[in-house]
């Protein structure tokens, strides 16, 4: 298995000290600022927050397991040091397996999740080459998640203007 998605996750330490963003955001349609493909550009000042925040986010389900949805989400630090791809999974997924990513049938790695609240459990890596490259030019990833070590679920995720999304951010 490819390393570069298990070993960007050490480096997530400062990242994870983040607002999390929340598919709340998404129900909101005043604060998506644009559309490419499937992705949106959502923005909104959190409490608290001195200033806008902007993702970009899609949020699918299996397409044999309708309860089973994610939220992806990507976002700059405040700082504007990283780029961070921020995966949501439904409560009751496998915790050590992680979570699996294949971009047109190539197989990328998996990430370890990192926190779980009321809402799911988060996975996050740091978009950094080749990673965000593949994301840019692939056409179809699936994250899988599993339910046993056995079942891994695969969802499709649309990368159809993730490139042209992810310019857009501010």
């Amino acid at each position: 298995m490819p390393s570069h998605f298990r070993r960007t996750l050490p480096i997530l330490a400062a990242a994870a000290s983040l607002a999390f963003v929340v598919p709340a955001l998404a129900q909101d349609q005043s604060a998506v600022r644009s559309t490419h493909g499937a992705w949106a550009v959502i923005c909104d000042t959190p409490p608290g927050a001195s200033s806008e925040q902007c993702v970009m986010m899609q949020n699918v389900v299996a397409d044999d397991r309708p309860e089973i949805g994610l939220s992806v989400v990507v976002l700059r630090t405040a700082d504007r040091t990283a780029e961070i791809l921020r995966v949501l999974a439904p409560l009751g997924v496998l915790l050590p397996n992680g979570l699996g990513l294949n971009i047109d049938g190539q197989d990328i790695g998996r990430a370890y999740f990192v926190r779980c609240f009321d809402d799911g459990c988060y996975a996050e890596v740091i978009l950094e080459e080749p990673l965000l490259g593949n994301l840019r030019d692939g056409d179809l990833a699936t994250f899988i998640v599993f339910q046993t070590p056995e079942e891994g679920i695969g969802i499709p995720v649309e990368l159809e203007g993730f490139a042209e999304g992810f310019s857009a951010l501010p």
